[in-house]
């Protein structure tokens, strides 16, 4: 009986040590000596994304993940995806990485006021999505920055991008404030393309829309350089000053040969710009210019506003720029 009882201690210390070392393995630091990238693919089962993890050097055997993971662990499926797996983690860490779907992100920025033109492009340029996609709506994008899983399609990527856009211009639109100068979520988004493109400055927004809607509230042209260039470059930097004829050509979108809002957007504004032309500020100016900075010089009447335009030329010819 005594050598009955010592077999049963040295049988629950045995079983003891060896769930200890498995408890130690599955929590434990893994063999991983360096981040890897592990590509799951779409119909993977538990058993081929272990070996993969093996082949990565993010596990020692595909074999006894999947023992473990049978203890430790549940069913739920792996879920597809490219995995960025830092060195040292642990094997339960990457069954739950692997059924949380907690994949690499990839991200695509589009900055505020980027045309549609250059949204195509960058969108072309991003090896790691697939299919084609045609140049998106002028102005249907709202600028940030995407983030995107390797193999996705560019048609997905842009899809988010535009479905961002209508809603956040849906919400703007909602919270506009009484008597602006535009009538339309549609007007909001051109003009709105316009404030982006004059101004680089946050703080001048409101003030360049209160311009605007100024002017059209009094039936003004807007005159706004942006609006020449774009059916010339399609938004593109145009490298050179505006010529005559084009300062004359009646084309849609041209502000200074026709008065009211161009046929369409000429950028993607971001969100700042659309609140700005949703609640402007509230000034008496019809007209800026450059100062010099960045920014720019507002003022009331047509005889401030050459006064300005003096300065800023006196101040190009002194740089060497005239």
């Amino acid at each position: 009986m005594r050598k009955l009882g010592c077999l049963g201690v040295i049988a629950v210390l045995v079983i003891g040590a060896a769930a200890f070392w498995a408890a130690n393995q599955w929590g434990g630091a893994g063999p991983g000596k360096a981040n890897v990238t592990v590509e799951v693919p779409a119909g993977a089962t538990m058993r081929s994304a272990a070996e993969a993890m093996e082949k990565a050097g993010a596990i020692e055997s595909a074999d006894t993940f999947l023992w473990m993971a049978r203890i430790f662990g549940d069913d739920a499926p792996v879920q597809a995806g490219e995995y960025r797996v830092p060195a040292g983690i642990s094997q339960a860490d990457i069954l739950k990485m692997l059924q949380g779907g907690r994949t690499l992100q990839r991200f695509v920025m589009i900055p505020e006021g980027m045309p549609s033109i250059l949204v195509h492009e960058r969108l072309a340029a991003a090896p790691q999505l697939g299919g084609k996609t045609a140049v998106p709506e002028e102005g249907s994008i709202l600028p940030d920055s995407y983030s995107y899983n390797r193999g996705e399609s560019r048609q997905a990527v842009l899809d988010r991008m535009q479905a961002a856009m209508k809603k956040y211009l849906a919400q703007a639109w909602a919270k506009r404030k009484p008597g602006i100068a535009v009538s339309t979520p549609e007007q909001a988004l051109i003009l709105a393309s316009i404030v982006e493109k004059e101004t680089g400055k946050a703080e001048e927004r409101r003030m360049v829309a209160g311009v605007y809607s100024n002017r059209l509230k009094r039936g003004m042209p807007l005159q706004a350089d942006p609006t020449v260039i774009y059916p010339v470059t399609k938004g593109k930097p145009l490298g050179r000053r505006i010529l005559r004829s084009e300062l004359q050509d009646k084309n849609g979108y041209n502000t200074y040969a026709s008065a009211g809002l161009p046929i369409g957007p000429i950028a993607n504004p971001g969100r700042a710009s659309i609140d700005a032309v949703l609640d402007p500020a509230e000034t008496n100016a019809l007209y800026f210019v450059a100062d010099g900075t960045g920014g720019h010089i507002f003022a009331d009447t047509l005889e401030q506003h050459n006064a300005n335009v003096q300065k800023w030329y006196a101040l190009r010819r002194a740089r060497g720029e005239m």
